[in-house]
């Protein structure tokens, strides 16, 4: 989707050969492409595996929608060296789709990362990974409906790496607080970013990844800027420290800006279902950070799942063969 590679820039002069919903199959170095969209993809959701933590550790000490609109703040200041000029270069093509925008700005940076930060301060990290989770098949479902045929074997990974998320949830991981409000708020929030990751396959060819991902950023942080007005108000300032600015600055620089960019350029190139299925590795990232970070201990029910998560991993981000590729139009 967004990217901050320049040398992909000229690309966008050149006449597009078809939607954007094209597969990595479709041209040439298709493994390759694969390979880097795989690569993105786990780093996005290492990342964002400590985003997790991150938001838990604020969640006594900043209110969730003045966290949301300083982590946006620091991504935007962030991405602005690399990203504004050419933000400003097409400046008319974003206007143009200023829809499209607007709403992938509303769901991607605006409301997902306020729910998550919602849900923070009533559920454990480890419940908000586990449920974050299921994202991807939301992003499978959506992909499916836009005309994309997934497959027999990657619907089979997610199928697999859903039953490993299930278990996991069933069986209680270490330091499980049960179901409660937060979690609540977390499935409202994979609901979003389903919606947000299959939304982006469907970026306009013509609208180049840097300026998207400037504009996204400094739309959804202009969208947040009543709420935050609002939480001002009733809830007054945080205090700033330094046990509030590092969670603030990982959330804003690698958990935004970074994590968004490889997450985004997954997304271009591999499409919503196999960067989803590679999704499915957060909830072992998040039992792994819970352990080093919390000292909580995996137990063999854990394992178990780790292993069907993985295994659905494996299957899921399989190549796309003739069967996974989108239908004629």
């Amino acid at each position: 989707m967004a990217v901050l590679d320049r040398t992909q820039t000229p690309t966008t002069a050149r006449p597009h050969p078809g939607p954007a919903v094209r597969p990595e199959g479709a041209r040439p170095g298709g493994p390759k492409r694969a390979g880097t969209g795989l690569g993105l993809a786990v780093v996005a959701t290492l990342v964002w595996s400590g985003s997790f933590v991150a938001v838990r550790a604020l969640h006594d000490s900043v209110p969730p929608v003045q966290q949301a609109f300083w982590r946006w703040v620091i991504a935007l200041l962030a991405v602005a060296p690399f990203t504004a000029r050419e933000a400003w270069r097409q400046r008319a093509l974003v206007r143009r789709h200023l829809g499209y925008v607007l709403l992938a700005a509303l769901l991607g940076v605006t409301v997902y990362n306020t729910l998550v930060n919602e849900a923070g301060r009533t559920t454990s990290a480890g419940n908000m990974g586990m449920i974050m989770a299921a994202s991807p098949v939301l992003m499978a479902v959506c992909e499916r409906l836009g005309g994309s045929r997934l497959g027999a074997r990657r619907v089979t990974g997610l199928l697999v790496a859903c039953a490993g998320v299930l278990l996991l949830v069933s069986g209680g991981p270490a330091g499980s607080t049960g179901f409660g409000a937060g979690d609540l708020w977390m499935i409202a929030a994979a609901v979003c970013f389903g919606s947000y990751s299959a939304l982006l396959r469907r970026r306009p060819a013509e609208l180049a990844g840097p300026a998207f991902l400037f504009t996204t950023f400094a739309l959804g942080t202009a969208l947040l800027l009543p709420a935050y007005a609002v939480s001002l108000a009733a809830e007054g300032p945080f205090t700033p420290s330094a046990a509030t600015l590092g969670p603030l600055l990982y959330l804003g620089v690698a958990s935004s800006a970074l994590a968004f960019f490889a997450w985004n350029r997954a997304i271009a190139l591999i499409g919503p279902a196999r960067a989803g299925a590679v999704y499915h590795l957060q909830p072992v990232c998040v039992a792994a950070l819970s352990y080093l970070v919390l000292g909580e201990r995996t137990t063999w029910t854990q394992a178990l799942c780790t292993a069907l998560i993985l295994g659905g991993v494996v299957l899921g981000a399989a190549p796309a063969g003739r069967r996974d590729l989108p239908r004629a139009r």
